[in-house]
């Protein structure tokens, strides 16, 4: 039946498409998660003895969060001007 045949390598092509997308994702997934390594700008001198975890930036200030449970705000030439304390 030639029907049957051409069903069977449609179901056949999009499992090997299925498989190869999800190999991709896996692959993009692994490379992503790798990377541990923070860019906080030059322009930002942190204090002593602080471990930055995320940092994000606005045109007008950077915001470091730091592993001691603070955030740290910075002027876009590098000043810090405020500091926020996070309680739980």
């Amino acid at each position: 039946m030639p029907h049957l045949d051409y069903l069977r390598r449609l179901v056949t092509l999009l499992s090997a498409t299925m498989i190869g997308g999800m190999i991709i994702l896996i692959i993009l997934f692994v490379i992503r998660f790798q990377q541990d390594i923070l860019n906080v700008p030059p322009e930002i001198t942190l204090p002593s003895g602080v471990t930055p975890i995320a940092f994000t930036q606005t045109r007008d200030w950077y915001a470091v969060v730091t592993q001691e449970n603070k955030i740290l705000l910075f002027t876009p030439k590098g000043k810090l001007f405020q500091t926020v304390e996070i309680t739980q």
